[in-house]
């Protein structure tokens, strides 16, 4: 019996995660991509119109699997600050597993050669961000943020050092430890989130 619809997408999108991690996305065709799953080369294209929707669907795997791993185990119960150190360590521990994912995210089939697949990524993001000033806005309301915290402008920030150490890693051959480094960027985020210490006056009023 054959496998069904689902299925064989399943497995020409987990191949072609391991072939862009392997040779990166520009050398993945799609009779690599035939070959690697063990059928025919027109088998592909009766799950996928064509090669973007192959990368649209790898896109969409990311996303799925991304946001399955940040909420996975979360407490909604722990603070906002906690809440937010957790989904950094889920997101940099998720990534670290998956190679293909800085070669997807800084490829030029995104940047210049796939409006559409551009915009699906770009969803992800605004949907990562969302997340992040959510947990901005809970952290800031809840006193364990500082109070003058632009949760917006912050959560740009905090997407562009992920995204610029997510490609460090890539470009130095995946050497370091992506996971490791989990607690050296929260460390370097509290110094600018945690709230600002009150100085106190001889006359019993605080200083700003």
């Amino acid at each position: 019996m054959g496998k069904s619809h689902e299925e064989r997408k399943k497995e020409i999108v987990e191949a072609t995660l391991a072939l862009t991690a392997e040779q990166g996305i520009k050398r993945v065709t799609t009779q690599a991509i035939a070959d690697r799953v063990g059928i025919a080369q027109p088998t592909v294209f009766r799950h996928f119109k064509s090669r973007d929707a192959i990368f649209a669907a790898v896109i969409g795997w990311i996303a799925e699997n991304l946001f399955k791993a940040i909420s996975s185990g979360a407490n909604p119960n722990d603070p906002a600050d906690e809440k937010l150190r957790q989904l950094i360590q889920r997101q940099l521990t998720f990534i670290s597993k998956h190679r293909a994912i800085p070669k997807v995210l800084f490829s030029d089939l995104l940047h210049l050669e796939s409006p559409q697949l551009k915009a699906a990524l770009q969803q992800v993001m605004q949907r990562y961000s969302q997340r992040v000033i959510q947990l901005l806005n809970e952290g800031v309301q809840s006193g364990v943020l500082r109070e003058d915290l632009d949760a917006e402008e912050t959560a740009r920030y905090i997407t562009a050092l992920i995204q610029g150490l997510v490609l460090r890693w890539s470009i130095y051959e995946f050497s370091f430890s992506l996971e490791k480094e989990a607690e050296t960027v929260w460390t370097f985020l509290w110094l600018a989130l945690k709230p600002r210490e009150r100085k106190f006056n001889l006359r019993g009023g605080n200083d700003e």
